[in-house]
């Protein structure tokens, strides 16, 4: 079974290094997420009570302008949540 986590996005800060993909312009972000459940396709799983609340930073990159969006959910990758879940957070998931 795959185990994802899922978060509110608290704010996205622009690191100002940008990529470009397929002619398209990808900058680098740091997310601010605050963990509150595991993703709706985790069967019933009810999330630890320590990672409840808890606030990680991820690197992801953005080009559209909903990416930037705070205050929306947002589901953490298979191993963004495997780091968060194994308590090996040292300030920035990658």
């Amino acid at each position: 079974m795959i185990v994802k986590l899922q978060g509110k996005v608290l704010n996205v800060e622009k690191t100002g290094d940008i990529i470009r993909k397929d002619g398209e312009r990808w900058e680098k972000c740091i997310f601010t997420i605050e963990i509150t459940r595991f993703s709706k396709r985790t069967s019933v799983e009810v999330i630890p009570e320590k990672f409840k609340g808890k606030k990680i930073k991820i690197i992801r990159y953005c080009c559209f302008d909903w990416h930037y969006r705070t205050n929306v959910l947002t589901t953490l990758g298979v191993n963004e949540t495997d780091i968060v879940l194994k308590d090996k957070v040292n300030g920035i998931v990658y």
